[in-house]
């Protein structure tokens, strides 16, 4: 049976969207995983070399566009669809950013705002400057776990605060963060 979306109530949107988002941090886990948890260093030296490693470069790929899509799925539409099922009004991406940090599930809209930047680098950076991309790849490495952060918080207060217990998808287990 498939759903309209938009005749759910505000909470089924929520708990879907949140669905969604526990899907996509498992794939970034897994990415995560391959590229820090192997015993890489991904060093310039890591970066420079990935014309002649093309399966790295494949799984890097995979890495950037995994934080790209679940930021982009946490910020447009659970953060909003949250709001809407706890009868708040949605505002901009900053302030909607913004009223989640006052609820204490976005640890910093600043350092949200930084990561999304930190995607431009991701994507164009390495062709040109193996020590930058190095350090911003640094960069996603510590945002991949705030966006996995942020997931486990809206599930938290959705368990603990709007009492969703049952219908609600599994917590993510953050990967081991000492990589280098």
């Amino acid at each position: 049976m498939t759903h309209d979306k938009k005749q759910l109530l505000p909470i089924d949107r929520f708990l879907w969207s949140l669905d969604i988002v526990e899907r996509e941090g498992r794939h970034l886990r897994y990415s995560w995983e391959t590229l820090f948890g192997s015993g890489n260093i991904l060093d310039s030296d890591w970066v420079a070399g990935l014309d002649q490693h093309p399966e790295e470069a494949v799984r890097l790929e995979a890495f950037v566009s995994r934080i790209g899509r679940m930021q982009d799925t946490i910020a447009d539409k659970l953060i909003p669809r949250w709001l809407q099922s706890l009868a708040e009004r949605t505002g901009s991406q900053i302030e909607n950013l913004d009223r989640a940090e006052r609820l204490g599930v976005l640890e910093s809209t600043e350092a949200w705002l930084v990561a999304r930047k930190l995607r431009n680098q991701l994507i164009h950076e390495y062709m040109q400057d193996p020590v930058a991309f190095s350090e911003a790849l640094d960069s996603a490495s510590r945002f991949s776990m705030m966006l996995m952060a942020t997931y486990n918080h809206l599930r938290d207060y959705a368990q603990q605060r709007m009492s969703l217990d049952a219908s609600l998808p599994e917590p993510l287990d953050l990967p081991d963060q000492h990589h280098q």
